[in-house]
């Protein structure tokens, strides 16, 4: 039976519920594609048209919103008239989905923007010009305040997804077009699992992101902020920003941090990651570090040292990148990924010299094959080569050369998925550690667009391609999780486990839709796999699912009806692919 939970019907303010029922239709299945060479300036679509044979109506509305700058399918930034005219981050108001758990303690203890003491205390400002007394919305930092209460309420499970950079409206596109539906104007929308899930009691809000201070000067080597970057700070106005994603002021420079009557700190992942992990505000750029300096305990090592929970981390994006690092490492600089990644493994860095920290039970992301010779920014014990994980940390970290971790990595000729999954068995069925590491080119899984196929067309950053070996090598996110819980499920205390979904902000960064729904369709089925292992563990009781985003970008959905367009004829398309008889040899 459904349960819902009644005190969201009381959040007429800031949004509204969308009743869903029937199962989500379904998934764009995997498939290797190699594209030929893309075009970087305008031209005919004709040569292109030969070689794809079968119409992707999504992947040519993107091409044509580069080719021609206009808004064919929306805009993003403030130029309406304009396809392209902001690529960053924004103080959008993000979405926090729930299962297994509602957000009812946050709303007994009320929103920090609606008391002025707690706020001030929040950002380290007096009189803070964010103070809403009607304030429906939460802080980032009350996602953290939530799995401790679950913690405190007995939960041995904790699941945190994040999709990197979804913001309402992204994931308001990625469900027209899975539906086909453009009629989806507000609320938590329909259409995409995480929308639809009820198999468990389930709940929906809004977090706040906007980071403490815009960024810092620091010392890696010595591990110290040498000073916090002056002029904004953090905070939230509805009068600027709207009450709810749906209700924003249309061409406002407020949401980008532009308006200097409001200047509200738009957060970077860093900074946001560590509000997710840690519950504090900070500057852009720290790992779980504050604007003193202090090192801060996220709350994954607090459950390892407090109550002997195992922990995973699990990302489509390099294992040093900013969401995964918050999960576990200490940094006063994002960017000194080696050094990061160390902590995650339990290996002596900069941060944690001796002892080192205990590592992580579960890594599995990308970085695989990048190389560099050298790089300044991460200090003086940077070492020549990988520079998300150096290789001489991985042999070290790897059991068959006195290491913790049975390990997995892109093999030639190999299968990733069937690769890790073997190797995470063999992981389970001798408690041992996992480690995996794959990735292409950039240090990424590679991008999925719309219609589940691996073949991304040009944006503000060009076009990225993949040979088949590119896909079939590398696991999915799915994959990972499910290779993940095969560990995780092993620990008798209970489990913390955080996936990240990190193409949606590599593709919004680019302005690219195809590459952006292709990403929330993929950490969607990662999704897939944890309410399906929950299920299957009957393990409602004690398991905590939740999903949500660390920022948001500025996409606006113009046109709705041609991505609704896009999804129904991929939809048919597949349906024919279904029902055409297999040849034979």
């Amino acid at each position: 039976m459904t349960r819902c939970n009644p005190h969201l019907f009381l959040l007429l303010l800031a949004f509204t519920w969308a009743h869903v029922s029937g199962v989500p239709a379904d998934n764009p299945s995997r498939h290797a594609s190699v594209s030929a060479a893309e075009p970087t300036d305008t031209q005919s679509n004709a040569s292109e048209e030969t070689e794809v044979t079968e119409p992707d109506v999504m992947r040519d509305l993107q091409k044509r919103s580069v080719t021609t700058q206009k808004p064919v399918y929306g805009h993003w930034g403030l130029e309406q008239g304009k396809y392209s005219s902001w690529t960053s981050h924004s103080n959008r108001l993000i979405p926090v989905y729930t299962y297994g758990i509602t957000l009812d303690r946050l709303r007994e203890r009320g929103s920090a923007y609606a008391d002025q003491q707690r706020l001030d205390k929040l950002t380290g400002q007096s009189n803070n010009d964010a103070f809403n007394p009607i304030a429906l919305y939460f802080d980032q930092t009350a996602v953290y305040d939530l799995q401790q209460a679950a913690v405190d309420a007995g939960y041995s499970n904790i699941i945190v997804m994040v999709f990197d950079g979804m913001d309402w409206n992204t994931t308001r596109a990625a469900s027209i077009y899975k539906t086909g539906n453009a009629d989806q104007p507000s609320g938590r929308g329909s259409g995409l699992a995480f929308q639809d899930d009820r198999r468990a009691i389930t709940d929906f809000g809004f977090v706040c992101t906007s980071a403490a201070a815009g960024g810092a000067r620091t010392d890696v080597d010595a591990q110290t902020v040498l000073s916090v970057n002056e002029g904004t700070h953090s905070g939230f106005d509805v009068r600027l920003g709207g009450t709810a994603p749906w209700h924003e002021r249309t061409g406002s420079p407020y949401l980008l941090g532009k308006d200097r009557s409001r200047a509200h700190t738009v957060t970077d992942s860093a900074s946001s990651a560590t509000s997710l992990f840690s519950g504090i505000k900070t500057y852009n750029g720290a790992i779980n570090v504050d604007v003193e300096g202090n090192q801060v305990q996220p709350i994954a090592r607090q459950l390892q040292a407090e109550q002997d929970f195992m922990i995973g981390v699990v990302t489509s994006v390099p294992v040093s990148h900013a969401t995964p690092a918050a999960a576990y490492a200490n940094n006063v600089s994002r960017k000194d990924y080696q050094d990061i990644s160390r902590d995650l493994v339990g290996l002596p860095s900069a941060a944690h010299r001796e002892p080192p920290l205990p590592g992580v039970d579960v890594l599995i992301g990308g970085g695989w094959g990048e190389g560099k010779q050298a790089d300044k920014v991460q200090g003086r014990n940077f070492a020549q080569g990988n520079p998300y994980f150096h290789q001489d940390d991985l042999r070290a970290s790897d059991l068959k050369h006195g290491g913790r971790y049975r390990v997995a990595q892109r093999t030639k000729g190999k299968s990733g998925r069937d690769l890790l999954l073997e190797t995470a068995q063999q992981a389970a069925d001798h408690g041992e550690r996992l480690l995996g590491f794959f990735g292409t080119k950039g240090g990424h899984l590679p991008f999925a667009t719309a219609d589940g196929d691996f073949q991304p067309t040009i944006d503000v950053k060009n076009a990225e391609r993949y040979s088949p070996e590119d896909v079939r090598e590398n696991p999915t996110l799915a994959d990972m999780t499910e290779a993940a819980l095969l560990v995780l499920e092993q620990s008798i205390d209970g489990f913390w486990l955080m996936v990240e979904a990190g193409d949606v902000d590599w593709a919004n960064h680019s302005n690219n839709l195809d590459n952006s729904i292709g990403a929330v369709l993929s950490g969607e089925q990662a999704f897939r796999v944890v309410m399906d292992w929950v299920d299957r563990n009957n393990a409602w009781d004690h398991t905590a699912v939740i999903l949500t985003a660390d920022h948001g970008h500025y996409l606006v959905i113009d046109h709705p009806e041609e991505i609704a367009s896009a999804g129904r004829t991929a939809r048919s398309k597949k349906r024919s692919d279904d029902a055409a008889p297999v040849q034979e040899p």
